[in-house]
């Protein structure tokens, strides 16, 4: 089943679902709603008597659907859900940065970040092989930077129906409304036992790390390709320093990367796939091999840092003293993250290796004078 309500830049997605729907090459229930919060409703709805259900939404929708995404966790709804990275309110911005979902890392979600179109494409797969997991069933965040991938196009390989159905069998699960076996769900609980739900919920977050490793091998086996599992590293084997992205600004990092490594340059790229489950040991190890670290961040908590900061700084802090992290902020309402932006943050990192005293948060082409 599809709920679709409209929102730019994520209405492309369900506009093309309804034809696929309309001329018969999809089958699925596709369910016109009226507001955001609706559309996650009806999903939740729908996966509590055991169907398979998506919908996407972007931005002030995210935010809209707020509440709902507690429920949709809390419930253990394995729901699919594609949301276009775009900016907040105000000033209002229909251009991408990824505040909507990081301001909601703690709703319950597995929260994945795609690259590009192929990746963007594959993870919807793996999300429901991830989400209906029975040692997760928890729901599926897929986050794509609005308009960088899902106004664009790239040429991509569709995997077949038989191939994808072969991967992907129908969804079954016990755990729903059924005359037969009744179920309590979707109930209140008091102080005593409130506690033991919301560590269940975290031990499946948990217990999710092996169940992406092992559905990303398992799609490997049948479609050839590969994503690394919570993070992936690039060139990462002999660097001094290194930058930490999210979503598709990692394409134009691999390109930086590249060229400074023929410079002479010894840097690399961790490229962060999901923020929920968090990968803390992943960047733990790397931190022990390497001088610096920077990260990207296209979100800031206002008065403090960014969240992927606090996040990978949190994680090194654990694993070793005496590293110079840094974070740079950029690409907020939708500006460009360009090269030579990449090649400066680079330069900061080396500048603070060398000893020049440098801020640990970088506002990347502010282009306006502020005070220090």
């Amino acid at each position: 089943m599809i709920s679709a309500y409209p929102i730019t830049p994520q209405t492309t997605v369900v506009e093309r679902l309804s034809e696929m729907v309309e001329d018969g090459s999809l089958k699925s229930e596709f369910m016109h709603v009226e507001s955001e919060h609706s559309a996650l409703s009806a999903c939740m709805g729908a996966s509590s008597i055991g169907a398979r259900t998506f919908t996407a939404t972007s931005s002030q929708g995210l935010l809209y659907m707020a509440e709902c995404l507690h429920y949709a966790s809390g419930g253990r709804f394995p729901i699919v859900m594609m949301n276009a990275n775009r900016s907040l309110a105000l000033p209002w911005s229909i251009y991408g940065d990824q505040r909507d979902s990081l301001s909601l890392l703690d709703c319950g979600w597995i929260q994945v970040y795609a690259e590009d179109a192929q990746e963007s494409l594959d993870m919807v797969i793996q999300s429901y092989a991830i989400a209906e997991n029975l040692k997760v069933l928890t729901p599926v965040m897929l986050n794509l930077d609005g308009f960088a991938l899902t106004h664009t196009y790239e040429v991509l390989e569709v995997p077949s129906s038989e191939d994808v159905d072969a991967f992907l069998p129908p969804f079954q699960t016990p755990y729903k409304m059924d005359l037969n076996s009744p179920k309590n769900m979707a109930f209140s609980s008091g102080p005593g036992d409130n506690m033991q739900f919301k560590y269940q919920q975290h031990k499946a977050m948990l217990d999710a790390i092996d169940v992406i490793r092992d559905v990303d091998e398992s799609f490997f086996r049948l479609f050839g390709r590969r994503y690394g599992g919570l993070v992936e590293e690039y060139r990462c084997d002999d660097a001094e320093m290194v930058l930490v992205t999210l979503g598709s600004i990692t394409g134009t990092c691999r390109v930086v990367v590249d060229e400074l490594s023929q410079e002479g340059w010894k840097v690399g790229l961790l490229k962060i796939r999901f923020m929920r489950p968090f990968p803390e040991k992943e960047i733990m190890e790397l931190s022990r091999r390497v001088m610096a670290v920077g990260v990207i961040d296209k979100d800031i908590s206002f008065g403090y840092e960014g969240t992927v900061f606090t996040n990978v700084n949190s994680a090194i802090a654990k694993a070793r003293t005496g590293i110079l992290t840094m974070n740079f902020i950029a690409g907020l309402g939708g500006r460009d993250i360009s090269r030579q932006d990449i090649r400066q943050m680079f330069l900061h990192l080396q500048e603070g290796l060398l000893g020049l005293e440098k801020n640990s948060m970088q506002f990347i082409n502010l282009r306006v004078a502020i005070d220090e």
